[in-house]
């Protein structure tokens, strides 16, 4: 299996005294082993623990947004928005295992990904061996840390539809999405595509990710329309979340797993340079989410004479959306700035929005879309081999192949079998129309 293009090989051999002394310490490979083979062995399991380490706190992140977008949503639509959260989660990782991930990293010509279906064998000794130390990781563990990545991406959808979308129509693009539409625009970049022949860096997602998903999720939420009594007589009306405890914990459980999401994207850590790495990437991630808190909920106050919590929890997911393409070359000061313009730039992007009568209950749009473009941006400033017109690039074509695919599949959902509950659905709420809790009268909410 092809290993992901998202950084500079490093030399192998720079942490072997660390390994070496390691194999010392451990049981022998084999009797006959060279202490070469000793050392490939070694750094090869604990580069795929590491993997394997950072795509579960990478897994653990859908808990954070199922309990972020449930605290962010009223009662009446709390079972159906779980029920989605656990449903698409399941979906991507079937669907990338049967096409998404051989799409994004097999054969191509740069613009067009091949085609093959399933999973391939995995790392054998012998070809471990023989690349010298060059295959340093599973290719299982490979697999594993992208499909979280592309649940990841699914999730930002289902916040921004949140209350009155379907949740078969949802699940129906679920599978579009996870299997075709995500795979072919991270074909471009780190599958080795022509994105990545331009110079565009994302680093772990700004772009491929975060603004992938938010282009599918404006898509939907253009064709979908607003919330009955959002918008009355040109008049914009705040719809409160019910359980803003669960919105706070979804998100520090969202920060928690961005220390996978970053540091993880090193995709290595078995020797000192890479563990400096990983340190610094996880030190710039933690502070800028920090900075974009912060100035989010100085600028909500500002404002709007107040502290308001969910522009706070937004402003430091803003951070880590911003952070994302480029945590490892920053000082942890600038990736601090980096972190608070995003939670500036979330502030008056969900206002914006708001006002354009786009409605996304949760601000996923302004969250991933508006700061993910702000994120890819920076790296043009805190990367010297950072190219602003490479990097605007590559946002124009994730946007444009996103949305316009996106578009045409909630389109056709739209025709088939419709993507809005019926009004009198959307007044008595999800967790009824799409979820049967009057069944269970003992779970029904007054």
């Amino acid at each position: 299996m092809k290993m992901k293009l998202r950084m500079k090989k490093r030399t192998y051999w720079g942490g072997a005294a660390f390994l070496a002394s390691l194999a010392l310490a451990g049981p022998a490979v084999a009797e006959d082993a060279s202490v070469s083979d000793t050392l490939i062995h070694l750094a090869y399991s604990i580069d795929t623990f590491y993997f394997l380490m950072s795509g579960a706190l990478v897994m653990w992140m859908a808990a954070g947004f199922a309990m972020l977008e449930a605290g962010l949503v009223r009662s009446k639509n709390t079972v159906e928005i779980l029920t989605k959260n656990v449903a698409l989660y399941s979906i991507a990782c079937i669907m990338y295992m049967i096409v998404g991930y051989n799409i994004m990293y097999g054969d191509g010509n740069g613009v067009i990904p091949g085609l093959k279906l399933f999973l391939g064998a995995d790392n054998t000794v012998d070809a471990v061996l023989k690349s010298g130390g060059d295959t340093y990781y599973s290719g299982m563990s490979d697999f594993f840390f992208q499909v979280v990545f592309v649940a990841t991406a699914m999730s930002i959808v289902s916040g921004a539809v949140a209350e009155r979308m379907k949740l078969w129509a949802f699940l129906a693009f679920a599978v579009v999405m996870t299997g075709f539409i995500y795979p072919v625009q991270g074909y471009w970049k780190w599958g080795g595509g022509f994105l990545d022949g331009l110079g565009f860096l994302d680093f772990a997602g700004s772009g491929v990710v975060h603004l992938c998903g938010a282009s599918a999720a404006l898509a939907g939420v253009l064709l979908l329309g607003a919330r009955k009594g959002k918008y009355v007589n040109g008049k914009i009306h705040a719809i409160p979340g019910a359980n803003l405890p669960m919105a706070t914990l979804g998100t520090f459980i969202l920060w928690l797993g961005w220390f996978g999401f970053n540091g993880g994207s090193e995709l290595k850590i078995s020797n000192i340079e890479e563990a400096n790495a990983v340190s610094m990437v996880f030190v710039n991630t933690n502070t800028a989410a920090a900075g974009g808190l912060v100035a989010a909920l100085l600028f909500s106050r500002a404002w709007f004479g107040k502290a308001d919590l969910t522009m706070a929890l937004n402003g430091a997911l803003a951070g880590l959306v911003a952070i994302t393409a480029e945590p490892l070359t920053p000082t942890p000061l600038v990736a601090t700035i980096v972190g608070a313009i995003g939670g500036l730039i979330v502030v008056a992007a969900i206002v914006f929005i708001d006002k354009a009568k786009i409605d996304d209950p949760v601000g996923a749009i302004s969250v991933h879309g508006v700061v993910g473009i702000w994120g890819l941006i920076a790296v043009a400033f805190t990367n010297p081999e950072g190219s602003l017109f490479a990097q605007l690039i590559g946002i124009g074509v994730i946007f444009a192949w996103v949305f316009g695919t996106s578009f045409v599949v909630w389109l056709a959902l739209k025709a088939v079998m419709g993507i809005r509950v019926s009004e009198e659905e959307e007044l008595e709420g999800c967790d009824i129309s799409e979820c049967g809790l009057d069944a269970y009268p003992e779970f029904t909410k007054d």
